[in-house]
């Protein structure tokens, strides 16, 4: 049952990712709002496609949840170093709005989720506490 939940929370969280970084790679800067140049829409859309791939590899890692720790702690890395550049932003540059909630998912929801999964591993993967027959 536990495990089943994980999945369900790994699917829901990935919404992010995909649809955001999905939104950023097609829409470019417009996802956002408007910016200036060309270079900037380039960096945009190179970031979402990132995000958009982190989203997808967490989905990936899904039907086996249980034996996926390895990847899943990666991208949490990722995840929460974007998180802390990001936060870093928050104070050097000031509040960015409506972008300042993805430090939820970024700081607090990835980890969270990284440490479900290695608890869900531990009960799935863990032998069988029964004494030998015999």
């Amino acid at each position: 049952m536990e495990r089943r939940a994980l999945q369900l929370a790994i699917l829901l969280a990935g919404l992010v990712p995909v649809f955001g970084g999905g939104a950023g790679a097609v829409l470019g800067e417009a996802a956002f709002g408007h910016w200036a140049g060309a270079g900037q829409d380039s960096h945009i859309r190179y970031l979402s496609g990132l995000l958009l791939a982190i989203g997808l590899i967490f989905w990936g890692c899904v039907p086996t949840i249980e034996r996926r720790g390895e990847i899943v702690r990666v991208l949490t890395a990722i995840v929460v170093t974007g998180g802390l550049a990001r936060l870093a932003g928050v104070f050097l540059a000031g509040d960015p709005g409506l972008m300042r909630w993805p430090l939820v998912m970024e700081l607090v929801v990835t980890p969270l989720i990284c440490l479900w999964q290695a608890r869900v591993a531990r009960s799935v993967l863990a032998p069988s506490s029964s004494p030998p027959m015999g």
